[in-house]
């Protein structure tokens, strides 16, 4: 239920509006533990809230009470699905909000209902888009046989598309996994690191590990391992083979050569969808050697079932500060160009 509510001396630039929900049960995961939820809306969206037992109002300019409102309301649908809402959930939810406002060419007086974001459903967590390059990025998957996903760190390009092959996986979509990295890191050498190749290469794919015991349960993905059903292998491993009915990860893709990319590439088979991301400001290649993700951004920019997203520091879902320090770092970067 939404009612407006005028109390004396209202100014005609401010709106203040009262939401009520009707699942008392629901209500307090939808304001967070102390009201966590309920600060960061004002936060972000410039308004005030006063939560009551289960109604809330809200006071501020009526764009973004009008916001606040749909940010709300979207949440709550969130939780009637049995999503847990925390407060990622809350400022994903907020930006793709304000990116569809912001593509309005002009203005519109209709109440505006509930923000869609693309998902990844596993038996596991269900993954919600955070920002408008993820919703993209998603429905790219779904789409299209080739995607990109290129952008710095903290976007969840990797963690999207582990979430969206464990989905495939579980549903019988496809029949495997294949998770890749060259292994190339910062000025490491694999030769100089202790133990046999697996143990010099499992530190290399780390990161596709925790994905995918976030993904799903983990004697699944012991079993899985064990049976490889789930593969994880360094770059060098795909030589000559014909990869059919999986989804094949390459991350870390800047990293790759211009022989390497395009074997890579070249190794897709039937029923099967790749998904290659990575981050052409972190590019650890000997110097004079062209990153093979790079030239293929510039190859196969507009090719039929390959789609390219790209992804910002605006899109960063870690910690705020991440945001921050790649904005200072890429203004440093054009200052060194000028």
């Amino acid at each position: 239920m939404t009612k407006t509510w005028s109390p004396e001396g209202q100014q005609n630039t401010t709106n203040d509006v009262e939401l009520a929900f009707e699942d008392n049960r629901l209500v307090s995961q939808l304001y967070g533990e102390f009201d966590q939820n309920l600060a960061l809306i004002e936060q972000k969206l410039g308004i005030q809230t006063i939560s009551r037992g289960n109604h809330v109002f809200l006071s501020g300019s009526n764009v973004a009470v009008d916001q606040a409102r749909r940010t709300l309301e979207t949440l709550y649908e969130m939780l009637e699905k049995g999503q847990a809402v925390t407060p990622g959930e809350v400022d994903g939810v907020i930006r793709m909000i304000l990116t569809e406002d912001s593509q309005l060419t002009l203005p519109t007086f209709e109440k505006r209902g509930r923000v869609r974001m693309a998902q990844i459903a596993t038996r596991k967590s269900t993954i919600v888009a955070r920002s408008p390059a993820q919703d993209g990025y998603i429905r790219a998957m779904d789409r299209q046989e080739l995607v990109f996903g290129v952008g710095p760190a903290g976007t969840g390009k990797t963690y999207l598309a582990v979430a969206y092959a464990a989905t495939l996986l579980e549903r019988g979509e496809i029949n495997r996994i294949i998770l890749s990295r060259p292994a190339v890191e910062a000025g490491e050498h694999l030769g100089f690191l202790p133990g046999d190749l697996k143990e010099k290469v499992d530190p290399y794919l780390r990161p596709l590990y925790d994905a995918l015991y976030d993904m799903m349960q983990p004697e699944i993905v012991e079993r899985c391992l064990e049976s490889q059903t789930i593969e994880v292998a360094p770059l060098a491993f795909m030589r000559g083979r014909t990869l059919s009915n999986a989804v094949v990860i390459l991350d870390e893709a800047q990293n790759t050569t211009t022989q390497q990319m395009k074997m890579f590439l070249t190794r897709l088979g039937e029923n099967s969808k790749m998904i290659i991301t990575g981050d052409p400001s972190q590019i650890d290649l000997p110097r004079g050697v062209r990153s093979g993700l790079v030239e293929a951004l510039d190859l196969l920019n507009g090719v039929k079932g390959i789609q390219i997203t790209r992804f910002s520091d605006k899109d960063v879902v870690r910690h705020e500060l991440v945001a921050r320090i790649i904005r200072a770092y890429d203004g440093k970067s054009q200052d060194d160009e000028a």
